[in-house]
């Protein structure tokens, strides 16, 4: 007996350290607000702390901590001003996730982008890497009362795409993202950014894993995943 063709699940990628290559330009644009407001030693092994983590609750988090006065939107709007500057220059996309997700969207899988980052930051990161031409339909933690590591970004994807939560697949560098994708009912492919954001334990619950990150990573590894269901 032959083994019925399961349908293709939709698939909700993670954007920052997933798809592209941003962090750096997110660790440039933190860098940047936080010494208009006096900091002047904020490292990037500070900022591998909220790879993740959606950037209201990084703000929330360092404002707090350096005692800075500005609220947070203020912080907000300008940390969004500074990186969107920067996206439009320096941002490119991983190329096995590009031929990943052109080989899906030619496949007619549905797909979505669920992010931490605001809405601008997302368009113009997607623009500029000409992944909009493939990814239409995206969601910023913005948009949902709690971000990562809570799971309402990627509820708020599958509700768009008029899917259920566990026919999905979520694409995933950071902990923080892995642990949302579970709790939304989700499967997860982990393809962790950083040693500093390599949590075993959570990472290991990944349905599937690349140790070592993008330099391991390959489309066709996934696209055999997806077609074994």
């Amino acid at each position: 007996m032959k083994t019925p063709h399961l349908p293709a699940p939709s698939v909700l990628f993670d954007l920052d350290g997933t798809l592209v290559d941003s962090e750096p330009n997110y660790y440039e644009a933190g860098r940047r607000l936080l010494a208009r407001y006096g900091v002047r030693d904020f490292s990037w092994e500070n900022h591998t702390r909220f790879i993740g983590i959606g950037t209201r609750e990084t703000l929330t988090v360092l404002r707090e901590e350096y005692g800075i006065a500005a609220p947070v939107d203020e912080l907000l709007a300008g940390k969004n001003a500074l990186y969107l500057e920067l996206a439009g220059t320096s941002t490119a996309a991983f190329p096995e996730m590009r031929a990943l997700v052109e080989r899906l969207h030619g496949d007619g899988v549905p797909m979505a982008v669920a992010s931490g980052s605001s809405r601008a930051a997302i368009a113009a990161t997607l623009e500029v890497t000409g992944l909009d031409a493939y990814l239409s339909l995206f969601v910023s933690a913005e948009e949902v009362a709690h971000g990562k590591p809570e799971p309402d970004v990627f509820l708020e994807a599958a509700r768009r795409l008029g899917v259920a939560p566990d026919s999905c697949v979520v694409l995933e560098d950071a902990a923080p993202g892995v642990r949302a994708a579970h709790a939304a009912g989700m499967r997860c492919v982990a393809v962790p950014d950083t040693e500093a954001t390599a949590d075993g334990t959570v990472f290991g619950r990944a349905e599937l894993l690349f140790p070592g990150g993008q330099a391991e990573f390959t489309a066709a590894a996934v696209l055999d995943w997806l077609a074994t269901g």
